[in-house]
Order: C-alpha cells, then structure tokens, then sequence
C-alpha cells in the first residue's frame, strides 16, 4: 500500500528545453557547439514548430515526438544533413524541397542572389536572366519571387535535380523555365536563347580538396553538383565564360560563384574571353568567392 501510494507513472513527456540540450549534447562529437546548436534549432522548428525564441519549459514533447526525434538523431549521428533529414532547407527567406539529388542552398549563396538583384535594380534594362547548375531552383526562384517582371529561367545535367526544382518553383508559386542542358556540351547551345544576365553557382571544388571535405557534404551531397572534375577548379568558369560570350546579349551581365583559392584566375579566365569590368567579392565569411563580368557592347 506504501508503494502503490509513492508510485508515480514514466514520465513520457519532454520539455523543449531539454530537447535543445539533448539534440546538441549528441551532436558534440560531431560538430562544433554553435554548428550543433544550430542543427538543434533546425530540427526543432522543422519538426516540431517550436522556434528558436520559443524553447522553454513550459512547451513540451509527447511521446510520439519523442520517438520522432530519437529517429532524426540516428540519422543526424551518421553525418546526414540536417536538411536531407528535414527534407527542406531555408534560403532567401523562402522554404526549398531538397533532396539528395541537390546541393543543399548555402547562406553565401544568398549573398550572389542579393548582388544579382541589386544589380538588376540598377539597371532596369535586365528583362531575362539564367541560372546554370540549378539545383534545388533557390537561385532563380528567389529572383523571380522578387523580381516577378523578370523572364527568369534556369538549367541543370541531373533531370532528379530539375525535378526537385520544378516542384520548388510550383509550391512556390514562381513562374520558372527549365531546360534539360549539360552545359559542357557545346552543341547543346544552340537551343538556349539570349540573356541580359546568367548567373551560377557551378562545381568547382577539386580532387585534391576532397579530402577537408566535411564528412556529412562528401558523404551525402552530390558530387555532380560538387566537383569540377579532375583538379581542373575552373572547368566550368571556362564554359560558362564562352556560354556568355555567345548566350549574353551586348552588355550582358554574369555573375559567378568560384572556388575562393582561384578567384585571381577567374577573373583572368573572364577577362581573356573579353568580359569588362570584372569585379569579385568577398562571402559572409570574408573569402573572395563572387565575381562578376560584363559582356562588351
């Protein structure tokens, strides 16, 4: 009788608060504290609604949540992504599908959308722009979700990518035209019209870098959409350098996000093909990884 009245039943349920500290206390071997307290706050508002400057005690977890986040902890403790496991990824304020068919959208990739509508701002006479190497679709979706009087299209090799860009573009209600192209392919050209500006985030990390690749990138990311091919970094600037040359209209612009140890030869690459007025720029974290070119009149 003595024990039946001390009996208290299992507690099954968890206050947010202690979900923050076990997702980051797990992820520590891992990551780094500010990376996994990150992750934690990801998984927490993806999962389960609760924002950052919700997390309190007060907000609890049932059951069935709690047996959720054991199966995404399992996921993110063999190095996947957190947005693989999520399914989505936030960038430019918008919600992107993402899958592993694409690269995950990076916040520095935010700074070449900003520039690219900054410019494009400043010269209202930029009524078409391409992305090359779309992925998800953040890139041209993003512009044309602020930029709705563009004619905005886009363009990838992996038809799982178009895919998943395609559907980002219709749950976003963003009006994108996607074309199947390897731009490598020369003769696949000719069925691409005329821009006023191209913009991409191409591969260009070698085979020598693999190696300082963090696990959860190499492992999970796609190397498509990640490596240039061979050591060559500048294998796609070359290409795409020539696309513009051919595909940009007099006065045309193109933006290029580059690998940061051959921004210097980028430039040249750009300027050799005739491109005017080259200027590169520095990412959030100080490293020279945007440039940009003018196509001559």
């Amino acid at each position: 009788m003595i024990f039946a009245q001390n009996y208290q039943k299992p507690n099954h349920r968890m206050t947010a608060t202690q979900a923050l500290k076990k997702i980051v206390q797990q992820l520590l071997d891992l990551y780094d504290p500010g990376e996994a307290l990150s992750i934690a706050s990801i998984v927490l508002e993806d999962a389960f609604g609760i924002k950052t400057s919700q997390i309190s005690t007060k907000i609890k977890l049932e059951a069935a949540q709690i047996a959720q986040l054991d199966g995404i902890l399992q996921q993110l403790l063999k190095h996947e992504p957190v947005q693989y496991v999520m399914g989505q990824a936030a960038f430019y304020g918008y919600r992107f599908k993402v899958t592993p068919a694409v690269l995950i959208p990076r916040q520095e990739t935010e700074e070449s959308v900003h520039w690219v509508l900054e410019t494009c701002k400043q010269h209202p006479e930029i009524h078409s722009v391409l992305d090359i190497g779309t992925g998800s679709g953040c890139i041209p979706i993003s512009i044309k979700k602020r930029r709705p009087d563009l004619e905005v299209h886009a363009l990838d090799v992996s038809p799982a990518a178009l895919e998943v860009a395609k559907e980002n573009a219709e749950n976003l209600h963003a009006e994108v035209h996607f074309h199947e192209v390897n731009i490598l392919e020369k003769k696949a050209w000719k069925a691409l019209p005329k821009f006023d500006l191209i913009v991409s985030n191409p591969p260009y990390v070698t085979e020598d870098e693999r190696p300082i690749l963090p696990k959860n990138v190499v492992d999970f990311e796609p190397h498509l959409a990640l490596f240039a091919g061979g050591n060559d970094a500048q294998r796609f600037v070359k290409k795409i350098g020539e696309f513009g040359v051919q595909h940009l209209n007099p006065s045309g612009w193109l933006f290029l996000e580059t690998n940061e140890f051959y921004v210097p030869i980028s430039a040249q690459i750009l300027e050799g093909l005739g491109y005017k007025n080259v200027e590169t720029r520095q990412d959030l974290n100080g490293r020279d990884r945007m440039i940009c070119g003018r196509r001559p009149f």
